[in-house]
């Protein structure tokens, strides 16, 4: 049987443990993790995955793009797509910093909570200037929501809402927002609220959120205490908490992980498939 070859190119210096274990969990048979990937030197390890195998046993190779840098990651991957020619491809996915999974669990249950339709409600991002928030971003925009991301300094916060409309035609709002006053202003008025901020730091007290009356559901991706939402947990899942759906980073990750395992088995189903924050988000809301 021909053994199922998962080459995991990594923009860090060091491949990632978490992305090594679910390849795993996930189907491969083995694993071949590479450091340090550039948009200049990938095209050589393309060339060995497309190379080699022909026929059915070409969809037995895959490549897996991550690292802890989304904007690295995406010149990457942008660079092994464009070595693809004709019939000399593999499958292909991104999730630098397991951003697009992540990311994809999370709006994807928000909006089941929502029952399947956010069309016009607003939707807030807090901290949304890194991988998760950005890409949470993108998913909420093209449901329909009118969204905002919010972060310390105003042109970082653009900058991210430039790129999220240059990328994926998504345009997003950018809220400077430094302490937590300004950020109690910023989801006046919001229905969903996102925290995507840093491991250890609070975004937003208990007390700040609990009597904004317009907030419908809630859903914090950080895992390690302190929450970024005070008075939540990271295991609630639909939790109802001060009249709101709370979703904590726990109750997100186990679709997170299924999410990502069942994508690494479908990139061994084909030679075509090409999985980024789209692709990846239309398959978290079915397994939602």
């Amino acid at each position: 049987m021909t053994k199922k070859l998962l080459f995991q190119f990594d923009t860090d210096p060091a491949p990632s443990v978490f992305d090594t274990v679910v390849g795993y969990d996930g189907g491969a048979d083995h694993i071949a993790g590479y450091g340090g990937v550039t948009p200049e030197n990938v095209g050589a390890y393309v060339d060995g995955t497309i190379y080699t195998r022909g026929g059915a046993e070409k969809k037995s190779t895959a490549i897996f793009v991550g690292g802890g840098d989304m904007t690295a990651g995406e010149a990457v991957f942008d660079a092994v797509k464009k070595r693809f020619f004709g019939p000399f491809r593999v499958s292909v996915m991104l999730d630098s910093n397991g951003s697009n999974t992540t990311a994809a669990a999370g709006v994807a249950l928000v909006v089941k909570s929502a029952g399947g339709d956010i069309k016009g409600k607003r939707a807030v991002v807090l901290a949304g200037t890194g991988p998760v928030g950005m890409r949470s971003a993108v998913m909420l925009g093209k449901e329909g929501a009118t969204v905002a991301i919010t972060g310390r300094d105003q042109a970082k916060t653009q900058k991210a809402a430039d790129a999220i409309e240059q990328r994926f035609g998504v345009k997003v709002e950018a809220i400077e927002a430094k302490d937590e006053t300004s950020r109690r202003k910023a989801i006046e008025g919001a229905n969903l609220v996102f925290s995507a901020g840093a491991i250890g730091f609070e975004l937003l007290s208990e007390e700040a959120w609990k009597s904004e009356s317009s907030i419908e559901i809630m859903a914090d991706y950080n895992a390690q205490p302190p929450m970024g939402l005070g008075g939540i947990d990271a295991m609630d899942k639909a939790k109802e908490r001060h009249g709101k759906i709370i979703y904590g980073a726990l109750g997100l990750g186990g679709l997170k992980l299924k999410l990502h395992r069942t994508l690494i088995g479908k990139l061994f189903e084909s030679t075509e498939q090409s999985f980024d924050a789209d692709e990846i988000y239309a398959l978290a809301k079915e397994m939602a």
